[in-house]
């Protein structure tokens, strides 16, 4: 087998979010936030989207797994003794907003929950593991989008300001690599996670989302500059969603339509947040949609002002588009969308398994931009089974990860400046999509399941050793 030549100092290590491990989501004074009234189940956002839904919690019509999740609020030292068994030198993990400002709109910080976080680092430190954070991964304070309609609403951007602010004094001395928004291009096909509104019917959802995005760009500029301001020695980066997009074949129609495809969910987003400044497949693209975007005095100069400093990016898979599609052809469970590709093979929840993705997007994106790479990342999510003897065999789950921790090593050799690898779901938690425990990404397996039931004890899988071993090794014990 070929052994691969990852750079010294490389951050190994695993990625979560706060509302997918935390729970404890009423402990410590902290407030509600999108998570929280997010039903369990394949139906979670069908529910969340339906006409009239008020944003409450249903206790006797749901349940909601993110509120307990796997109990990290109050197991952290466990679950990072974990890590650090295993080798990690970076643990990707995000704050919760509402922890620090329970509502996101007050002038006063949250004790409890800044004390909270200094626990989290400590522990980390004391470990030898270099904390990565996201700033907002998924969890707007559900009060700013009940009150002040998500991001649409320009005042936002003050609250995110003094958020920001807060946690970069308060952990200056604590954490030096941080994210600004966890996907921010996901919100594309779904605003409510991200943007922190939902499309209605009789609205146009152009309009609303470009300018949502906008007033996100702003508040990400101004956490870049705090950032550099108030941390000098510290990296923050922006975190997209990355899925190369395929033409389906040689057909020009079909390669300028991928072209469009992946300009539009790839690159406009990063383009901002890296450059400083819309691109010019934008200028086509407001024109063709109507839409007009509010900008205040001094906006672009910030934007210009306020790069990132590297790219932090998921990886789960590629997508392959047709411009003329039939619903035969139709790839429902990749996630994003397009058709089913011939030569690759999917997962149990339908999303294609491409290694080789992984290496296009590196050097794409490296291509492009010239700046240092993250993959913070980029795992399978599948059905694990404990055997009598308490083992858990997830071979299926090694083998994915091997060939995709290959096509980055490839992507190095290839000239691409790849920071890190911290895989998705570390430890197992509550799916994003599906909100099912069920679906498990983890090298260690946490006794939880779908109707809430279990111990919540930890079980050490297969691949918890097989990982020691690539980070022992620097990635040359595949």
């Amino acid at each position: 087998m070929k052994t691969y030549q990852f750079p010294e100092g490389f951050l190994w290590g695993g990625a979560t979010a706060a509302n997918q491990i935390e729970g404890g989501y009423d402990v410590g004074n902290k407030g509600l936030n999108i998570a929280d009234v997010l039903p369990g189940g394949k139906e979670r956002y069908d529910i969340l989207l339906s006409p009239g839904f008020d944003f409450e919690i249903h206790q006797d019509q749901y349940y909601y797994p993110n509120h307990e999740a796997i109990d990290f609020y109050h197991r952290y030292k466990e679950d990072i003794g974990l890590f650090a068994e295993m080798g990690f030198k970076a643990f990707r993990m995000s704050i919760a907003w509402t922890r620090i400002f329970p509502n996101g709109d007050e002038l006063d910080a949250n004790e409890e929950g800044l004390e909270f976080y200094d626990r989290v680092f400590d522990e980390l430190h004391k470990n030898g593991i270099e904390p990565v954070v996201t700033i907002s991964h998924y969890e707007m304070p559900l009060h700013l989008v009940k009150e002040y309609g998500g991001w649409r609403n320009r005042e936002v951007v003050s609250f995110f300001e003094r958020y920001v602010k807060t946690i970069f004094h308060r952990y200056k001395n604590k954490v030096k690599l941080w994210m600004t928004f966890n996907e921010i291009n996901s919100s594309l096909f779904m605003p409510i996670q991200g943007l922190g509104f939902a499309i209605q019917q009789e609205e146009d959802k152009y309009q609303p989302t470009f300018q949502a995005y906008h007033h996100q760009f702003v508040a990400s500029a101004i956490a870049v500059k705090a950032c550099h301001e108030i941390i000098p020695e510290s990296k923050i980066g922006c975190m997209i969603l990355f899925a190369p997009v395929y033409s389906f074949d040689s057909n020009p129609e079909n390669v300028m339509y991928a072209l469009k495809e992946e300009q539009l969910f790839n690159y406009y987003c990063a383009d901002v947040q890296v450059r400083g400044e819309y691109p010019a497949f934008m200028k086509r693209y407001f024109k063709e949609h109507d839409i007009e975007l509010e900008m205040l005095d001094g906006d672009k100069k910030l934007l210009q002002e306020g790069i990132v400093d590297y790219i932090g990016f998921s990886y789960y898979m590629s997508r392959t588009e047709k411009k003329v599609k039939s619903v035969e052809e139709a790839s429902e469970g990749n996630l994003i969308g397009g058709v089913r590709n011939p030569f690759l093979h999917a997962s149990d929840w339908g999303w294609e398994i491409d290694p080789e993705g992984l290496r296009i997007s590196l050097n794409k994106l490296y291509d492009r931009y010239q700046i240092p790479l993250f993959v913070v990342e980029n795992g399978l999510g599948a059905y694990d089974k404990v055997e009598e003897d308490g083992s858990i065999n997830d071979d299926y789950r090694i083998d994915y990860l091997r060939e995709h921790i290959k096509a980055a090593g490839e992507a190095i050799e290839d000239g691409v400046e790849l920071m890190g690898y911290t895989s998705w779901g570390c430890i197992d938690m509550v799916s994003a999509s599906t909100g099912e425990f069920s679906k498990r990404y983890g090298y260690i397996y946490v006794d939880k399941h779908d109707d809430g039931s279990g111990t919540l004890e930890r079980k050490k899988k297969k691949s918890f050793f097989w990982y020691k071993d690539v980070i022992a090794t620097n990635g040359r014990k595949l």
